[in-house]
């Protein structure tokens, strides 16, 4: 097998979820046969906005020939990863290089996971929801955008409301008695918005 491993591994984080690797290519000599390649083995070391560590998963990419650098597609967005880069001979591979470590920043966040409407009145409807699954940073805000519909499906006006990160309720007050209404809901972090939930409410007619 190899006898060295690649030397002088530097990792550019080009955004949230692709990092490109390079290395130092090693001496032909020190392949001890045909080179075939360089494999890079990479891990998710933890997620910056979860504390929890589950099993760590190696995945592996194989760059065929004389490379010297190598893409990381399908990265997470606000995490810690490790990785290291091996040369390929047909025998086998050589020794790893010193573990690399590298962050991603932060992404935009999936959408929350749920919004129900409850307790409607005259004028007035609760709205309760759930933080994204995947946060993908650290959550800034919400933003609802609510507007009535009317018998024909025609919208009314849309109002938009930002509500701060760490609310999971809202009372809706002054809206039209027997109306029903569309609501749009999405999370924010600094990089911009994920995608939105919607859902539809009606206020009572009379008590």
């Amino acid at each position: 097998v190899p006898m060295v491993a690649p030397g002088n591994v530097q990792v550019h984080v080009i955004n949230s979820t692709l990092a490109k690797v390079h290395w130092d290519p090693v001496p032909l000599k020190t392949v001890r046969g045909h080179l075939q390649g360089y494999k890079i083995y990479y891990w998710k070391v933890q997620s910056l906005s979860r504390r929890s560590r589950r099993h760590v998963e190696k995945k592996i990419l194989t760059f065929r020939g004389n490379k010297t650098f190598g893409m990381l597609p399908g990265l997470e967005p606000y995490s810690s990863y490790k990785l290291n880069v091996r040369v390929v001979n047909g025998k086998g591979e050589g020794p790893a290089s010193p573990d690399k470590a590298f962050r991603t920043p932060e992404g935009v966040p999936s959408s929350p996971s749920f919004l129900k409407i409850t307790n409607p009145t005259l004028d007035s409807l609760t709205l309760e929801w759930g933080s994204p699954t995947h946060p993908n940073g650290v959550l800034t805000s919400y933003t609802l955008k609510f507007q009535p519909i009317n018998n024909t499906h025609e919208l009314g006006p849309l109002v938009e409301i930002r509500i701060p990160a760490n609310e999971s309720s809202l009372i809706l007050k002054n809206l039209n008695y027997s109306t029903r209404y569309k609501f749009y809901f999405n999370a924010q972090t600094s990089v911009g918005s994920g995608s939105q939930i919607t859902e539809e409410a009606v206020t009572i007619m009379d008590e």
